[in-house]
């Protein structure tokens, strides 16, 4: 994979920021109710499909994926970030987290039954966003699903302090409509849609969760 100015500038930010960005969100889900209802209809579904591995790809620090294995998953992580992984690797030393990116996916042709985007392509450019979509179609079996959370709106904001960091990220904002559009486009079959209001002083725009199945 030739990797692009944007993988560079996303992985040098978060190997700066894992450790503050773990500390400031590691025990966020308890108070955030609608991703926990989300994750859990997430879960029942690849449940009642019978199971299997199931990728949180752009995994952080492992926070959502120490999540998704209480739920009964049998869940692990990739990101891009090498200090993330060793983060997460440290938190959760009996989960499995792997370096690597969302548009080559070291995986095989349909190994994963489920597979989490919590809110990992919102520093993808849209021109990428049909390359990730196909990575996440190809490595998911016919009949599973995949899970999207991303901030609402249509428009990029840079970032340039955050987590108690300087750093440069950009920040995409997609309306639903899209992201499905895309999403039917590379395979994928809407199930489940829900947008959210902002809430709380960390979030200025609407947020929204998209689940989709690969069809059988």
């Amino acid at each position: 994979m030739t990797e692009t100015v944007h993988h560079l500038a996303t992985r040098a930010s978060y190997d700066r920021v894992a450790e503050d960005y773990d500390r400031l969100l590691r025990d966020e889900l308890a108070n955030m109710p609608f991703d926990r209802a989300m994750l859990g209809v997430f879960a029942e579904r690849v449940l009642d499909g019978g199971g299997g591995l199931v990728g949180d790809l752009g995994c952080g620090t492992g926070r959502i994926t120490t999540y998704l294995e209480k739920l009964g998953l049998d869940a692990f992580g990739i990101d891009l970030s090498p200090r993330m992984v060793a983060v997460a690797r440290q938190a959760y030393p009996a989960l499995r987290f792997e370096v690597g990116s969302m548009t080559g996916l070291d995986l095989r042709d349909g190994e994963l039954a489920g597979a989490l985007a919590w809110y990992s392509t919102v520093h993808t450019p849209p021109g990428e966003l049909p390359v990730v979509f196909a990575e996440f179609h190809r490595v998911l079996a016919p009949g599973g699903h995949l899970l999207m959370a991303f901030k609402v709106g249509d428009e990029c904001v840079h970032l340039d302090h955050a987590y108690g960091h300087e750093l440069a990220l950009d920040v995409y904002r997609h309306p639903p409509q899209r992201i499905s559009e895309l999403l039917v486009r590379a395979g994928f079959e809407e199930v489940a849609r829900l947008v959210r209001a902002a809430d709380g002083p960390g979030e200025r725009t609407p947020q929204a969760y998209l689940l989709a199945r690969r069809p059988v």
